[in-house]
């Protein structure tokens, strides 16, 4: 019926939506205590380079260093299965709004918009960024965490998020723990 169809476009445009629907970043946002060692436990997109590459990635870690003009140094480290160490870093610059930075990536050539959306310091942070490239944009979601366990309740949380921010669930993942990269 003609209702019907419009109820589907209705939804599918709320979907789409919702995609890019704004995520604000944690409340009292608090840099310093996002400083330190994270194990990037979790990540969630629909990009085409994480569905192709998803099954084969690992546990990486991630050391947030706070500059002294509230930027951060995001440095990022997965040990590959040779033996040989991924390595990567980022300046990111914070914004206006507390929890919010924006960086550009050399290597991929991308525009990010990164925002802490939920953290509890001491355990976890989830870390939403809009990728854009060539006026492209798409969502990847991180969840870091202190250790390299993650309970099943930070589980069900960071995949919760990750669907109402239009994540397919086969596109969320958790990591197998890994050994580490030596200290660069």
């Amino acid at each position: 019926t003609m209702r019907n169809t419009l109820l589907k476009m209705l939804a599918a445009m709320m979907c789409a939506l919702t995609a890019y629907a704004d995520v604000v970043p944690v409340q009292n946002f608090d840099l310093e205590k996002m400083a330190g060692k994270w194990y990037m436990s979790g990540f969630a997109s629909n990009a085409q380079w994480f569905v192709n590459f998803k099954s084969t990635m690992k546990m990486g870690t991630a050391v947030i260093t706070p500059t002294e003009g509230g930027d951060v140094d995001l440095s990022y480290a997965t040990l590959n299965a040779d033996g040989s160490c991924w390595r990567m870093t980022h300046l990111a610059k914070k914004t206006d709004t507390p929890g919010r930075f924006t960086f550009h990536s050399q290597v991929w050539n991308n525009d990010n918009d990164m925002r802490i959306a939920d953290a509890v310091y001491n355990e976890y942070a989830v870390v939403h960024t809009i990728k854009t490239k060539e006026g492209v944009s798409q969502v990847l979601n991180k969840l870091y965490t202190r250790s390299p366990e993650v309970s099943e309740d930070l589980k069900l949380k960071f995949t919760q998020f990750s669907l109402d921010s239009g994540i397919l669930s086969d596109n969320i993942v958790f990591f197998p723990t890994n050994a580490e990269c030596p200290e660069a």
